[in-house]
């Protein structure tokens, strides 16, 4: 059984409950999402499903690309991207994942790539609080401070927290509740924000760890 689906960030908005409380939501398109191929514990050594996203014209697709599709008999996708199953019963190639994967209530785990920020200081990069704003400090407004001393260890230590590449990571938000699943217009809205900008590619999948208990 597939237990995950490929997805876009639409963006974020938000809903009421019943009770008249605000719920920050994420929405999220949702497939449909083609199944290209099963990979087999006999020849690749593990059970996964490849699925595929985003429309993708022939021509914008390289040969070995198109043979690929054509052998699953699908239309060429965009991405294409591998989720693990425990078994590969009533699977089929060719076969859409939808939306409709997921119910209200269930929690889900979403993979994504954080916004990418360049090269930042550690004010921003670290939520650094930066020196002194008068008695001499005016030119430390964002530095870091000392680094080490001198003597000893006469080193900086391993991991220290400075300036550098801050965002463009991979990052999991794991059992964030699914409020709405809507298969025909392949949309999900759940609870809370995830990774990456709007149109950000995401992986959903159902949770793999049971949300604490309150």
């Amino acid at each position: 059984m597939v237990n995950g689906i490929i997805g876009r960030k639409v963006g974020m908005t938000q809903v009421f409950e019943e009770s008249g409380k605000v719920v920050p939501v994420t929405v999220i398109e949702a497939g449909p999402c083609p199944i290209v191929q099963l990979k087999t514990q006999e020849r690749d050594g593990y059970e996964a499903v490849q699925l595929g996203f985003g429309e993708r014209k022939a021509s914008r697709t390289n040969r070995p690309r198109q043979g690929h599709f054509a052998k699953a008999q699908v239309e060429p996708t965009w991405v294409l991207r591998e989720f693990r199953v425990k078994s590969l019963a009533e699977v089929t190639v060719g076969s859409v994942v939808d939306a409709g994967l997921f119910s209200e209530g269930e929690l889900v785990d979403v993979s994504g790539t954080s916004k990418g920020h360049g090269f930042t200081g550690v004010v921003k990069r670290w939520g650094f609080a930066g020196g002194k704003k008068s008695h001499g400090g005016e030119q430390d407004l964002r530095r870091p401070g000392s680094i080490g001393a001198s003597a000893t260890p006469s080193r900086v230590f391993k991991g220290k927290r400075m300036a550098g590449r801050y965002g463009a990571k991979r990052h999991t938000v794991q059992n964030l509740p699914v409020i709405q699943a809507d298969a025909e217009r392949n949309l999900l809205v759940v609870k809370g924000a995830v990774p990456g900008p709007p149109n950000g590619l995401l992986l959903i999948w159902k949770a793999s760890k049971s949300a604490p208990e309150a």
